[in-house]
């Protein structure tokens, strides 16, 4: 099968760790241990790059899943693993999740590509099962990111992506690799970045929108992502 030449990528924030991790820790409760959750490779942000940004930070222990998962943090150069003790940071701050401190920042952001773009005429109908039919003459775009990459079925129809800073609805059902936008009028190229989630204050669709989309738990949505996509840790 052909596969998108442009892969969908979740950039993980090393610098919005550091600043939750900060954040966790000042809502600790004097003389408690400061030990994160790391399990699920750091609930798909990383492991190794998490760790050593919330050792930085001042964290005292790292929870992960098994005695493997300790071993990657080992061959990385990082210690304080362990599978034994119960995470007491909140892990929604330290990702910038819903429910974490107000201040707390996302850390990680999805975007694809746009593949092409094309006409739409009204009554004509995109993706499998044609359950999306255009009311009016417009036009699409085919945009790399589908469910193989934890982007979730039941977004479409639902939820909205960012193009060039244009809010646009994800139309008709999503397929392994790819979906599709309707873009409307909007100055849309092939080559576009597509923001599927990132940070609110920036404009970009959060996190947030495809829990109310899908009825699934920020912790799910993101793990799956980080596992699936492309992922690249940033500044």
């Amino acid at each position: 099968m052909h596969r998108p030449s442009s892969a969908p990528v979740a950039r993980v924030s090393a610098s919005a760790i550091a600043h939750n991790a900060a954040l966790a820790l000042a809502r600790l409760t004097e003389g408690t241990r400061a030990i994160a959750d790391l399990r699920a490779d750091a609930w798909g942000h990383g492991a190794p790059a998490v760790a050593a940004e919330l050792l930085a930070a001042g964290v005292d222990r790292l929870v992960v899943d098994d005695a493997p998962a300790v071993r990657v943090l080992a061959a990385a150069g990082v210690a304080g693993a362990t599978t034994s003790a119960a995470p007491d940071l909140d892990p929604t701050t330290l990702y910038g999740l819903p429910g974490g401190a107000p201040d707390a920042v996302p850390a990680m952001r999805l975007s694809g590509t746009v593949l092409s773009v094309k006409a739409l005429r009204a009554g004509e109908g995109v993706s499998y099962g044609y359950r999306f039919r255009a009311a009016a003459d417009t036009r699409v775009a085919l945009v790399t990111g589908g469910y193989a990459q934890g982007v979730v079925r039941d977004l479409g129809n639902r939820a909205r992506v960012t193009i060039g800073g244009a809010s646009l609805p994800i139309v008709g059902r999503v397929a392994m690799d790819v979906c599709v936008v309707d873009v409307g009028d909007a100055p849309v190229r092939r080559g576009d970045e597509v923001v599927f989630f990132g940070d609110p204050r920036a404009g970009e669709p959060s996190i947030a929108d495809w829990v109310e989309a899908t009825g699934l738990r920020a912790d799910e949505l993101v793990t799956v992502v980080g596992l699936r996509a492309t992922r690249e840790q940033v500044a």
